[in-house]
């Protein structure tokens, strides 16, 4: 797994005010927010992964 850079973060679970990280890499060169990975690369996952699937384009 990469390192955190500015194109890319890591969020161990969502909340909604991440969307303002994806409007900041919609507004820059672009980047990656992978969701369920801390802070270290370490790979935690999410609960209920489908059903956000589902909610966060809502």
């Amino acid at each position: 797994m990469n390192a955190e850079n500015q194109n890319i973060e890591y969020k161990e679970s969502w909340r909604d005010e991440y969307i303002k990280w994806i409007c900041g890499f919609a507004n820059a060169q672009g980047g990656t927010l992978y969701i369920g990975i801390d802070d270290d690369g370490n790979v935690c996952g999410v609960p209920k992964a489908e059903k956000l699937m589902e909610d966060i384009p809502n």
